[in-house]
C-alpha cells in the first residue's frame, strides 16, 4: 500500500494534523459540514480551507455541504451521490488538472448515476482552467482554486 500526503498539509500555516483526528478507513468519505443548497466535494490540501467560501456565501443564504473524500481510490461514491442528490448542485474542488483528473472522474460518476437527466440547470462546476500546472509562484496562485473562485462558482450554480 502506498499512502501519499500533500506537502501543504505539513506546512506551519496548515495547522498540521491533530492526534484526535478520527479516520473512517480507506474509501470512506466524511461529511465535514452539513448543507442543503450546494455540495463541495474535495480532498487533500483543499479540505482545510473550503470552509471559508461557505461562510462567505452563507450571508447570501447559501448552505454548503462539504464532503472530504479522504481517499481518491477507492472513491466513496455512495456519500458523494447522497450529498449531490440532496443539494442538486456540486462544486468539485481539487488541485488536479481539469481534464483527466479526480474531478473529471467524479463528474462522470455523478452523470452516470442519472443526475444528468434529472437536472434542468447546471449542476456541476470546478473552479479550474484548462492549463498545465505552472511552476512559477504567481502563475500557480492564479491556477489553484481559492476562496474567490469557489464563491464565484457557488453563486453561479445557485443562481439557477
Amino acid at each position: 500500500m502506498i499512502f501519499l500526503e500533500h506537502q501543504g498539509a505539513l506546512s506551519p500555516d496548515s495547522g498540521g494534523y491533530s492526534d484526535r483526528r478520527v479516520y473512517g478507513g480507506i474509501g470512506k468519505a466524511r461529511v465535514s459540514r452539513e448543507g442543503t443548497d450546494l455540495s463541495i466535494i474535495t480532498y487533500g490540501s483543499m479540505v482545510g480551507w473550503p470552509r471559508r467560501p461557505p461562510r462567505l456565501s452563507s450571508g447570501e443564504g447559501v448552505s454548503a455541504e462539504i464532503i472530504d473524500l479522504r481517499t481518491v481510490l477507492p472513491i466513496d461514491e455512495e456519500t458523494v451521490l447522497s450529498s449531490v442528490r440532496k443539494t442538486s448542485r456540486a462544486i468539485l474542488l481539487h488541485e488536479d488538472t481539469l481534464t483527466g483528473g479526480v474531478g473529471a472522474e467524479l463528474a462522470a460518476r455523478i452523470c452516470r448515476a442519472g443526475f444528468r437527466q434529472a437536472w434542468t440547470r447546471p449542476s456541476c462546476a470546478s473552479p479550474r482552467r484548462y492549463t498545465p500546472v505552472p511552476f512559477s509562484t504567481p502563475l500557480e496562485e492564479a491556477f489553484l482554486p481559492n476562496a474567490g473562485k469557489v464563491l464565484e462558482k457557488a453563486r453561479w450554480l445557485c443562481a439557477y
